[in-house]
């Protein structure tokens, strides 16, 4: 019996869900219980992912097991997007923006979930969040920079255009020190180059097109991007050419 098979099997016997993600949350750590995750999406209801979201930033900080409950109601919340309950969106909006990490991982989870069912709600949303703040962005691009959800070239070629967007606006945000820029900045040093991976001809034109921005963000952010493996993997020449572009 695999990890995900138990944990189903023992949910279906426990009374009490709450107190069952808590003991096998993994935190406080350094790994969050990503598999008790999924299946919380997959098997869980609008009354536990209410119950969940009780767990507020008072009662649960950051890397203790109430942080994972209510990264789970977070999560969930696209679950029920996509069943219908549009009313949930601005709730999970708001999450984009709790003092907790992982509770905005679950956004990303939860705008995955909405993905994988239909891409296009998922850019429609995009295109609200791109013009948000910074962590709002960010939950975007986290959210679209999936690679399931970018096999389709369509798509790839839908999620570029925001990346291209979101870091255009980079040269507009002037608190550059905030947390909320910095996890904005980490996830285009890595979402970008999935996305050229996806659409290769596009990509390399989005990413040489940023190459003539002067700003320092932005060029971090292409840096890091050519470091990852994935690019060299689909085109070591041309990730060749473009470090030495960079330097």
């Amino acid at each position: 019996m695999t990890r995900r098979e138990q944990h189903i099997f023992d949910l279906n016997k426990s009374d009490n869900w709450i107190n069952y993600l808590k003991k096998h949350s993994g935190l406080p750590g350094k790994r969050a219980n990503l598999e008790l995750l999924d299946v919380v999406i997959e098997f869980g209801d609008e009354q536990l992912y209410m119950e969940c979201l009780k767990y507020n930033e008072v009662i649960a900080p950051t890397n203790t097991q109430g942080e994972y409950v209510a990264m789970c109601g977070v999560a969930g919340l696209g679950k029920l997007f996509n069943e219908g309950d549009y009313k949930y969106y601005s709730l999970l909006k708001k999450y984009t923006n709790d003092t907790r990490w992982r509770v905005r991982e679950g956004v990303v989870f939860a705008l995955q979930v909405i993905g994988k069912e239909d891409f296009d709600v998922l850019i429609k949303i995009a295109n609200e969040l791109k013009l948000g703040n910074s962590y709002e962005k960010r939950a975007i691009v986290a959210g679209l920079c999936e690679p399931i959800l970018l096999k389709k070239i369509r798509n790839a070629e839908k999620a570029l255009k925001i990346l291209e967007e979101i870091t255009n606006s980079i040269e507009y945000i002037s608190n550059r020190k905030s947390e909320s820029f910095r996890v904005l900045r980490k996830g285009l040093a890595y979402g970008i180059s999935v996305a050229i991976v996806a659409c290769p001809d596009k990509g390399k034109e989005l990413f040489e097109t940023l190459l003539k921005k002067s700003d320092k963000d932005i060029k971090w952010i292409l840096k890091e991007n050519l470091k990852k493996k994935r690019l060299e993997k689909m085109d070591s020449d041309w990730t060749g050419k473009m470090k030495n572009t960079c330097v």
